[in-house]
């Protein structure tokens, strides 16, 4: 932002942040999408013998089934990154 102080063009400090807010939304997104179709499709698999979405995917690339499980800890630890992102930002902010 810009403005005239004395005659003089001066601009405004900005913080500047060294993360996006699409990309802290997008490790939300990607997190919850990991871990509800890897350990979903497990889940799914266990009870009803039948794959769906990526274990379907995974099954038809002649996987083992624990890479399903795999596929939700991946999800897990995005959410995690998302986590810790989000408090490390609130707290370089002045929020508690």
């Amino acid at each position: 932002m810009r403005g005239y102080r004395e005659g003089k063009l001066v601009m405004a400090k900005q913080l500047k942040r060294t993360d996006s807010g699409s990309g802290q939304g997008l490790l939300w997104l990607f997190g919850v999408i990991l871990v509800i179709q890897g350990f979903g499709s497990a889940i799914t698999e266990a009870g009803w013998d039948t794959s769906f979405g990526v274990a379907g995917l995974l099954r038809a690339a002649h996987m083992p089934e624990w890479v399903t499980l795999l596929v939700g800890f991946v999800g897990l630890a995005l959410l995690g990154m998302a986590a810790r992102r989000h408090y490390a930002s609130k707290r370089a902010d002045g929020h508690p």
